[in-house]
């Protein structure tokens, strides 16, 4: 049988009071943001580039010019560019919620069309993002008037502190597999020595996969669904291969400045200490172009303005949060469509 419409009266009058829950969630985090000296913005999405990292696919836009001359656009994947720029221009405390767009992704929990709330703190610390995350945990719980975040039977105190774990950790306490010992001094990863450590876990791994791929494959099937259960997990100091915008971390080169915020098996957020060197930057985006050429035959191009701005960027940390899935957890909702006023078709 085929689901109700979105707008029809009856599920619409049981999907209101989670959108109800997620205007509160929402006006209660521009509140905290205005109490802490932040600066809203709202960055255009229609870019040059949509950003430059392998697995992530844009949706792509003809822009017709005065003279009918044509060109392509990309709706953004994230506002990340055009707010650096904003660093680089003079800005030191900013957010937004702003509306992105990915392609190839739909879901309990994936949107072609999302809301993403990324905010910026120039001279601070990531982990000052950290103890942020807390909050907003808590703020959501309160303002949907629920004591649990909540993912089917899973559940998750948002008012106690997350434990902070190392990606490197979890790989040894859940999956049994050695990261650091696959790379060498500098962070190169080397597939043939992770590939055995998945064949004596029982994975199967194909001649063609690279290292990325196994390290995804363990961190999706034996990592994520043990995260942020009770209490939320901060999964910390990732390689700095699987980092393309973090810089590294001072007191080990193999490792990036990168965590990601879980609760209930759920990956919320992504933060950085971000990365203000533009010619490593450029290696980088031309690195994942040629791995995302490889993989899917395609490349997107690089915001030259954007590594421009990265000269004049100060020193920053960073952060992406789906408000959409916060707002997910904090009411209960089962889909992602639940809890956004018009869905995307």
């Amino acid at each position: 049988m085929a689901e109700t419409s979105w707008w029809n009266a009856a599920r619409h009058a049981d999907r209101r009071p989670m959108l109800l829950a997620r205007n509160r969630i929402q006006a209660g985090l521009r509140r905290w943001f205005d109490d802490q000296g932040f600066t809203e913005t709202d960055p255009c999405a229609l870019q040059i580039s949509p950003g430059n990292e392998t697995h992530l696919h844009a949706f792509a836009a003809e822009a017709i010019d005065n003279d009918g001359g044509m060109r392509r656009l990309y709706l953004h994947t994230s506002p990340e560019f055009a707010l650096k720029k904003l660093l680089a221009a003079g800005e030191e405390k900013i957010f937004a919620f702003a509306h992105v767009w990915r392609n190839r992704e739909r879901g309990a929990r994936h949107s072609p069309e999302f809301v993403m709330l990324e905010w910026y703190r120039t001279h601070e610390s990531y982990e000052v993002l950290m103890a942020d995350c807390a909050a907003f945990l808590a703020l959501a719980a309160r303002a949907a008037g629920s004591p649990l975040l909540r993912r089917g039977d899973l559940t998750c105190d948002p008012f106690l502190a997350p434990e902070r774990l190392s990606v490197c950790e979890a790989f040894m306490k859940y999956a049994g597999v050695d990261l650091l010992a696959t790379m060498d001094d500098n962070g190169v990863p080397d597939a043939e020595k992770l590939r055995p450590q998945l064949h004596a876990k029982g994975m199967r791994t194909a001649p063609d996969d690279t290292w990325s791929d196994m390290m995804s494959r363990v961190l999706t099937a034996d990592v994520e669904p043990r995260l942020g259960h009770g209490r939320a997990t901060i999964l910390d100091r990732y390689p700095a291969h699987e980092a393309a915008l973090a810089r590294r971390c001072p007191d080990d080169p193999r490792l990036a400045e990168r965590f990601e915020l879980y609760a209930c098996g759920v990956e919320l957020a992504n933060g950085f200490g971000e990365l203000t060197d533009p010619v490593e930057q450029r290696a980088r985006f031309i690195a994942e172009m040629d791995e995302k050429e490889r993989i899917y035959g395609e490349r997107y191009p690089l915001d030259e303005d954007f590594l421009s701005a990265l000269a004049d960027m100060p020193p920053a940390a960073g952060i992406a949060l789906g408000f959409d899935r916060l707002v997910m957890l904090a009411t209960g909702a089962p889909k992602i469509d639940d809890i956004i006023w018009a869905p995307a078709g």
